[in-house]
């Protein structure tokens, strides 16, 4: 079995091109003096809608009113043929996956871009939706491989290193860590606020 074909190449090309899409809009949207973890935020933000949008809202248009990726052609079929080689799911349309993506595109990627929106006028109120979606997010990644986990994977090719390590490994783990350190984030500015009104509502009782 091949490990590396033109399909992945492209597909990874595909990926960094949105990364580098993100990081060129950071430096357009946020203003000079935005923090470098504002920065991060916009950039993971914008290719994670990016991402839902163009990527995953592929996969959905793919595999509903009957149709699924294995049995379609172009080069968004071909490109998730090449992650259906991973995790089998997602060429035979599985009603989870699917189900679990129709929220992905769209829900997660419009809340996205709101919070990009927020992000970009200095809105704080952003923590919020940053939970909302981060929690989300993270719902998400368990729903996908949870039900795998507790049925002995019979679904995902572990057996090949780009499979494995890229396709299942790579390409899900960061969608735990950043939503994790977000969710934390946002909670901290949060709570922060909230102690700080009751410290000042105190302060005026007295």
């Amino acid at each position: 079995m091949s490990i590396f074909t033109t399909t992945s190449l492209y597909s990874l090309l595909g990926v960094a091109f949105v990364g580098t899409i993100a990081y060129v809009g950071s430096k357009v949207l946020l203003p000079k003096n935005a923090t470098s973890k504002d920065r991060f935020t916009f950039i993971w933000l914008a290719f994670d809608a990016m991402i839902h949008f163009s990527f995953e809202g592929s996969f959905l248009y793919l595999s509903t009113f009957g149709r699924q990726v294995n049995t379609s052609q172009g080069p968004f079929a071909e490109m998730w043929k090449e992650y259906a080689a991973a995790d089998f799911r997602w060429g035979n349309a599985d009603p989870t996956v699917v189900s679990l993506e129709i929220l992905t595109v769209l829900g997660a990627g419009p809340v996205c871009c709101y919070i990009l929106w927020q992000l970009v006028k200095g809105d704080p109120a952003r923590h919020y939706w940053i939970v909302v979606l981060s929690t989300a997010e993270l719902y998400g990644g368990w729903m996908t491989f949870c039900p795998e986990w507790l049925t002995g994977s019979p679904n995902l090719e572990t057996g090949n290193f780009l499979y494995l390590w890229v396709y299942l490994f790579f390409m899900n783990v960061i969608w735990v860590v950043i939503p994790f350190w977000l969710l934390f984030d946002s909670y901290t500015h949060i709570a922060q606020s909230l102690r700080a009104v009751q410290v000042a509502t105190k302060a005026k009782r007295t």
